[in-house]
């Protein structure tokens, strides 16, 4: 279970497997469990590093302000603390504006980018969720999961256990760190203007009820080469909900912009 404190801040990852790196970025409300499917399905191929951003999951509760760039050097800590010269980053929602700002301010760590519910403005909901985790931070966990999902996927058996399994952490959190989270990673980083520049394979994918779809699109629209895919059934936390066909579209992406490893020994 490593930390980094390489940027100041005690950042909490996994790693699984061995091969070319896949660093992994999860979305607000989740932690690290959201690429679970992921970790151990990528391991087969690539040294997948799988990190819980601040104020989740075993990650430090800071409570004074920081900015969606400080995440980032998060990120960047962690990759030389583990000599990680170049990487395929996955992020989802603050996640994906993460790699977004990673594939344009350290081109040359990256390989490719996959952006999930992918959004490079500025999010209009933050003054609720800061009042939610604010005021209700237990309750309003719960229901901020439940808006990144399909419809019907809580109410399902596995629907209901994962979200039992983010949720029961919740003794882990820190109001005041949640709300820092929320405007440091999504109210100080509109990358928009800048999409053009990038020139890393990327893929944007967004669930089929995501409420990010139309800021997906117009991200993938604005990128050049960008491929957008649709992963019907699901919502904005789409790799947990439908992680078969999840994989099967980013291995496809590898497979077409030469990412993807063999399989060996």
């Amino acid at each position: 279970m490593p930390y980094s404190t390489s940027n100041g801040v005690k950042i909490y990852y996994e790693t699984a497997g061995e091969g070319p790196a896949l660093v992994l970025i999860h979305s607000n409300p989740f932690d690290h469990t959201l690429w679970l499917y992921q970790s151990a399905h990528f391991s087969t191929w690539f040294r997948v590093i799988n990190v819980d951003i601040r104020g989740y999951g075993r990650s430090e509760n800071v409570t004074t302000p920081f900015t969606a760039y400080d995440m980032c050097d998060d990120i960047i800590a962690i990759m030389d603390d583990e000599s990680v010269d170049q990487a395929i980053v996955c992020g989802n929602s603050i996640g994906s504006r993460m790699a977004l700002m990673l594939g344009l301010d350290h081109p040359d760590r990256f390989r490719g980018l996959i952006v999930v519910g992918g959004n490079s403005g500025i999010s209009g909901k933050h003054t609720h969720r800061v009042e939610g985790y604010t005021n209700r931070l237990e309750a309003f966990r719960d229901e901020y999961m439940r808006e990144c999902l399909s419809p019907n996927f809580p109410e399902t058996p596995i629907g209901k256990y994962l979200m039992g399994v983010v949720t029961e952490r919740n003794p882990w959190h820190s109001s005041e760190a949640l709300v820092q989270t929320i405007m440091g990673g999504n109210t100080t980083a509109d990358v928009t203007p800048r999409l053009g520049d990038i020139k890393l394979p990327t893929l944007v994918i967004n669930g089929e009820f995501d409420s990010a779809m139309a800021g997906g699109i117009q991200t993938a629209g604005l990128i050049p080469g960008a491929v957008h895919k649709v992963l019907p059934g699901t919502g904005h936390a789409c790799p947990i909900e439908d992680p078969a066909g999840f994989d099967a579209l980013v291995i496809e992406f590898l497979e077409a912009n030469g990412l993807m490893p063999p399989l060996g020994p």
